[in-house]
């Protein structure tokens, strides 16, 4: 069972939301500032599992995570989707007025960053982690100054919400992964999505053929996106997610992309959220 988790963030992160969510039971966390440190505290046996960010309906795929779990030889066991709500928070009883700089992530930043025309007086400034500014406003009573974070985070360290939902695209979605060090405890009966990786030749037809055996196979492709192998100039890592009805399906698709092409990899087979 698992019992500690590594998020990326500080408490009331969405990280932290998401290892509340997905898990049946309580777990602790281990608080990471890098995805580096995530990794590092699974492999080391510090925690059970990891929670790692990997796309944004926004802002797109979060590429050097993938690249993690691919190079330390991780699992995805899981997946979570979150509604992703930004919040202007401060110390009580201050106004928006009052605020002269707003800190928190870059992404938070940029996804808020229509609301905060309305108030050219307030700098933007740039940090680790959205939760974190809010923990550091509190424990350091830090007047005038704002965190962009969840409305968690705003409970958990006793600050005052100025404005909900401040994001400009108010539909904004981050997939999560839950990452293990061992393959999925998931019974096949109840896997119907995978991710995988292959590497395919800059030349015409090579990633077509891989595609039309997924398409063959009637595997549904939900998300390819690529990346240069440092190595070997003009060949690529593909990372693709895919969606199924039966297990037998995937199992056939698997067994032709080995053979078809280089470097293929399971990076997890798990439970479909999106159903």
């Amino acid at each position: 069972m698992i019992k500690t988790v590594a998020i990326q963030g500080a408490r009331g992160s969405f990280h932290h939301i998401v290892s509340q969510e997905f898990f049946t039971n309580p777990v602790a966390i281990i608080e990471c500032m890098t995805f580096d440190r995530v990794v590092d505290a699974l492999i080391t046996k510090e925690c059970d599992a990891a929670i790692m960010a990997l796309e944004n309906s926004i802002a797109g795929s979060i590429i050097p995570n993938y690249a993690l779990i691919d190079d330390n030889k991780l699992h995805i066991v899981g997946e979570h989707y979150l509604d992703i709500q930004h919040n202007l928070m401060a110390l009580p009883n201050q106004s928006i007025e009052a605020i002269t700089e707003v800190y928190s992530h870059p992404m938070a930043l940029l996804q808020c960053k229509a609301f905060f025309k309305h108030y050219p007086h307030i700098k933007l400034v740039e940090d680790k982690d959205t939760a974190e500014v809010a923990e550091r406003i509190q424990k350091k009573q830090l007047k005038n100054i704002g965190a962009i974070a969840s409305v968690m985070a705003a409970e958990i360290f006793e600050l005052d919400v100025l404005a909900h939902s401040i994001q400009t695209i108010k539909h904004n979605e981050t997939r999560f992964a839950i990452v293990k060090r061992t393959n999925s405890e998931v019974p096949e009966s109840d896997i119907n999505k995978a991710s995988i990786k292959f590497e395919a030749d800059h030349k015409r037809g090579s990633l077509a053929t891989v595609l039309n055996v997924m398409s063959d196979c009637k595997l549904n492709l939900t998300k390819i996106q690529s990346l240069p192998i440092i190595k070997t100039p003009w060949k690529y890592a593909f990372f693709v997610d895919i969606t199924f009805e039966a297990y037998e399906d995937f199992a056939k698709a698997k067994s032709i992309i080995e053979i078809m092409a280089q470097g293929f990899k399971v990076l997890g087979e798990y439970k479909n959220a999106k159903l």
